[in-house]
């Protein structure tokens, strides 16, 4: 295992009711003017809205809204955020949604006590920021676990580039699953199969060697996949619900990278993808891992072979490593099919002529992954995806 430090800052309050038997106290902690960013208005038909309106009213809160948060969020979108949360002087940010709310509201957070661009202060200048608007997450759609960490995925559609900036924690997030129950099936599917992507590119990463956060992670793979399976089969099934939410927590709380170097070069891959088609992240995660997996044989084979026989029960009686390894990577692509996933990117319409080469050109390459891809064979994987 490597060294590490670990330091947890989210408060997590967890459960049904959590909003109610919780805000108020964190709202008591924040001062007057306060930023309610959301999505699309989903929170105004379930009712969410409403109630967490209404508590922010009765703490005594003046409440300036930020909507209109688009999957994929725009670096134009931060910025307008930003300019928001400075000309009404505000104090603190509750986001309410998914990954999209939660991610633009970090850099929200940061830009807004800046003059200087942020991007540019990242990825030019290479320094990050210091002060923050605090904030707190309401999550009603799961599967990033991006109210865990202080990453953000920004689509900078001037530079043609979806990467993450690195901003601030949250300081608490509400995690009620009866929150999360009216998020269409497609979305709940998508969304898990994003925390079992987490799960599987932390273990791919470095070292090999299986530790504690390792078996940990077999764990949370389990449980993602047959609580996946739970939902399709009951989609009203609360303590499924719970459980995946709970899941994609896990996935990046921190505690399964605890030793590793983790791997993500999927995730970096699927982000240039989303940056020139603007598709739904968990679906191209989906396409893509299968065959990129494919592509990481036979360097990433005793990691592959301990994922067939420990999280997809798979019998080693008379299997080589390479063996198992294969049947680790042909069980993966069939269950992307059993749940309804699509396996090719003319399923998602992207179209065939997409620049691919600009996308693999474009591409992160990352450390920890068990074999260095070159940008060439990543093109080779986003052809093979067509």
């Amino acid at each position: 295992m490597n060294s590490f430090t670990y330091s947890y800052p989210v408060k997590v309050y967890f459960g049904e009711k959590a909003a109610e038997k919780n805000l108020t106290a964190e709202l008591a902690k924040t001062g007057p003017n306060v930023l309610l960013a959301y999505g699309g208005g989903s929170i105004k038909k379930n009712g969410i809205y409403e109630e967490l309106l209404g508590i922010l009213k009765d703490a005594g809160k003046t409440v300036t809204e930020f909507n209109g948060i688009m999957s994929n969020p725009t670096y134009a979108k931060v910025q307008e955020g930003a300019k928001l949360a400075k000309e009404k002087h505000i104090d603190f940010i509750l986001a309410v949604g998914g990954g999209s709310v939660i991610d633009c509201c970090k850099i929200v957070s940061a830009q807004a006590k800046m003059d200087a661009d942020i991007w540019e202060l990242e990825y030019t200048d290479h320094q990050q920021p210091t002060e923050f608007i605090p904030m707190g997450a309401v999550v009603t759609a799961f599967g990033t676990g991006a109210e865990m960490n202080n990453g953000a995925v920004i689509t900078n559609e001037d530079k043609m580039l979806k990467s993450a900036l690195w901003d601030a924690f949250y300081d608490f997030a509400i995690l009620d699953p009866a929150y999360t129950m009216s998020m269409p099936l497609k979305q709940v599917i998508s969304g898990a199969f994003d925390s079992l992507s987490h799960s599987m590119e932390t273990y791919m990463g470095l070292p090999r060697e299986v530790n504690l956060s390792d078996e940990i992670n077999e764990a949370t793979q389990r449980n993602i996949i047959r609580n996946i399976r739970s939902t399709i089969q009951n989609p009203n099934d609360m303590q499924a619900r719970s459980e995946l939410i709970w899941a994609a927590a896990m996935a990046e709380n921190g505690i399964l990278k605890i030793g590793k170097a983790t791997d993500f070069q999927c995730h970096m891959l699927e982000h240039q993808l989303g940056a020139y088609t603007d598709c739904n992240h968990g679906q191209g995660l989906a396409v893509l891992h299968p065959v990129l997996y494919r592509h990481m044989m036979p360097e990433a084979n005793r990691q592959f072979a301990r994922l067939a026989t420990e999280v997809w029960g798979i019998d080693k009686a008379g299997k080589t490593e390479a063996e198992l390894a294969e049947a680790f990577v042909e069980t993966l692509a069939e269950f992307v099919k059993e749940i309804g996933l699509p396996s090719s990117f003319k399923e998602m319409n992207i179209p065939g002529d997409t620049d691919f080469k600009a996308i693999a050109d474009s591409t992160i390459l990352t450390g920890g992954c068990a074999k260095k891809f070159t940008r060439e064979e990543l093109l080779e994987v986003l052809l093979e995806c067509r």
